[in-house]
């Protein structure tokens, strides 16, 4: 009998000490995504978008996590109106017909404790393609303004924009490859 409990507080002890996937949403003030793109070979272009939303389901215990992130294409910000314009057009992002992107993803892939990737489906300009996040550091704590953990880091990714049908300056050496920068934190619900 003795022995019968002691197993029983010790299942009861491991379930109860067994982490659950826990929901996360972004945090529009610590979360950017950014692009960059060599110009002419002298420098990189780089723009971020501003509204960007989406939520997050992990699991640090199974190793599990979900990503869903909409950005805003339109909010495009270079720092520049002119350029901005530009890239909103039918010539590039052609946000008229394409204002959003999303990343959805339901793999990720640890080091240890840490993610290390995060691989998922891309839409953008109404293609969607695999995609896969390298992430650059990782990690969870316990915000004390929120009084909430907090999870994120940084990922990069490269894209090649003519696979999504955006071919604007390959004639004149623009590369296609682009490369996505994404700082994210998310917010334990």
């Amino acid at each position: 009998m003795r022995q019968t409990l002691s197993l029983l507080a010790a299942a009861t002890l491991l379930s109860a000490g067994a982490a659950q996937a826990a929901d996360y949403a972004i945090d529009p003030t610590h979360t950017f995504v950014t692009f960059e793109i060599p110009h002419f070979g002298t420098s990189t272009n780089r723009g971020r978008f501003d509204k960007k939303e989406g939520t997050v389901q992990f699991d640090r215990a199974a190793k599990t996590g979900k990503v869903d992130i909409t950005i805003d294409v339109a909010s495009i910000n270079t720092g520049t109106a002119a350029f901005d314009k530009h890239l909103n057009s039918a010539d590039l992002f052609d946000t008229a017909k394409h204002p959003k992107a999303r990343f959805v993803s339901d793999k990720f892939v640890f080091n240890g404790d840490k993610v290390a990737e995060v691989m998922g489906q891309f839409t953008f300009m109404g293609q969607t393609r695999p995609l896969t996040l390298q992430a650059s550091q990782f990690n969870c704590y316990d915000n004390p303004m929120l009084k909430r953990e907090v999870c994120g880091g940084d990922f990069t990714a490269t894209v090649d924009r003519t696979a999504y049908g955006m071919n604007y300056g390959i004639a004149y050496g623009f590369p296609k490859e682009v490369r996505l920068v994404i700082q994210v934190e998310a917010v334990k619900q």
